[in-house]
Order: C-alpha cells, then sequence, then structure tokens
C-alpha cells in the first residue's frame, strides 16, 4: 500500500489499512519516527465504545462473584 503526500503535508490512509485498523473520522494516529528512519503509527481510537465487540465471546464466562474471588485470592498470594 502507499499513499502521495499533498502540498499541504497531507497524505489519505488506504481503505484497505483504515478497514485493517478499523479507524474511523476522528481517530488519533501517532507517527512514532526510530533511528533508522521508519515510521510506525500509534492508533488512538476517539472512543472506548469502539472497543466493543472487537474481542471474541469468551467460551467460558464467569461470573462477577468469581472474578472478585479470583482478585482477592490472587492478592493473597506474595
Amino acid at each position: 500500500m502507499h499513499s502521495t503526500l499533498t502540498s499541504k503535508g497531507q497524505i489519505t490512509l488506504p481503505k484497505a489499512l483504515r478497514e485493517r485498523l478499523n479507524l474511523s473520522a476522528g481517530d488519533r494516529i501517532e507517527f512514532v519516527l526510530d533511528e533508522d528512519s521508519n515510521v510506525r503509527l500509534v492508533i488512538k481510537p476517539s472512543s472506548l465504545h469502539r472497543l466493543k465487540g472487537m474481542l471474541p465471546e469468551p467460551q467460558n464466562p464467569v461470573s462477577l462473584q468469581e472474578m472478585d474471588r479470583a482478585i482477592e485470592e490472587g492478592g493473597q498470594r506474595e
């Protein structure tokens, strides 16, 4: 995939990349430059609500009580 820099210093991310990264208008993107001049994009989603449904449903869901119990037991193991 590639894109062209405009005279205003803007680029358009290819549609396939936007879809693969689940990007939409308003999302923030951080550009991280390494010593070799390679650029890495770090996506900053605009809303936590967009994260809903990104992970598959658990095969063995647990109750809130089971989660609380696991947290308590984990805190006691030191």
